[in-house]
């Protein structure tokens, strides 16, 4: 029986290692002295560093989900945009923002970073039609607004921009910036007049 709490230590040792150090220099050797036990034990719970990496990954997801969940859970449309303004500037969690994570990924691990890509798309696209689903139903988003294709446009920004971060970054801006940017014009763009009041 897999033991899931030993499962867990091993994803979030890698990762932190992942997150300082990049994918490429970090050997299952050093993640294994790390965690103080034997290439034998590791490979009890992960067939390759390619699986790791995959969970790694899907963790990021899953850690992100859950804060877009709890951001839901208010039931105010007025404290979930704070609250998600918030959470935008003290993320510090997601794989996107460590450029030499990104590379690696593209390099090294072009699949998972395919399907990390994919997952990441599908997952904003969800919460930010909820999001404005319940901005609607409190006028603050405008009623006309095509939920589905600004979820859509809105998550697809996002998905591109972890392609191509290099690009942004040989413009002289990083990934913090231009999240908060495009979710500052996003937010302009959804919100009725009165919400734009709230907003400014």
């Amino acid at each position: 029986m897999v033991n899931d709490q030993m499962v867990n230590n091993i994803i979030k040792t890698a990762g932190d290692m992942f997150f300082r150090l990049g994918i490429r220099s970090v050997s299952i050797d050093d993640i294994c002295h790390e965690l103080g036990m034997s290439k034998k034990t590791f490979y009890v719970y992960f067939a390759s560093k390619d699986e790791l990496v995959e969970q790694m990954l899907q963790a990021n997801i899953n850690y992100t989900a859950s804060k877009m969940e709890d951001l839901l859970k208010s039931g105010d449309f007025k404290q979930l945009v704070a609250k998600f303004i918030k959470h935008q500037e003290a993320e510090n969690n997601d794989v996107r923002r460590v450029p030499q994570l990104v590379y690696d990924l593209k390099k090294y691990y072009p699949q998972q970073f395919a399907q990390f890509q994919r997952n990441c798309f599908k997952t904003q696209k969800e919460y930010i039609r909820r999001y404005l689903e319940m901005g609607q139903q409190t006028g603050l988003v405008r009623a006309n607004l095509n939920i589905e294709l600004v979820a859509g446009l809105f998550a697809k920004i996002h998905s591109d921009a972890i392609r191509d971060l290099e690009v942004i970054e040989g413009h002289g801006y990083n990934m913090h910036q231009l999240r908060y940017t495009t979710m500052d014009v996003f937010v302009r763009g959804v919100l009725s007049e009165e919400g734009m009041k709230l907003y400014n």
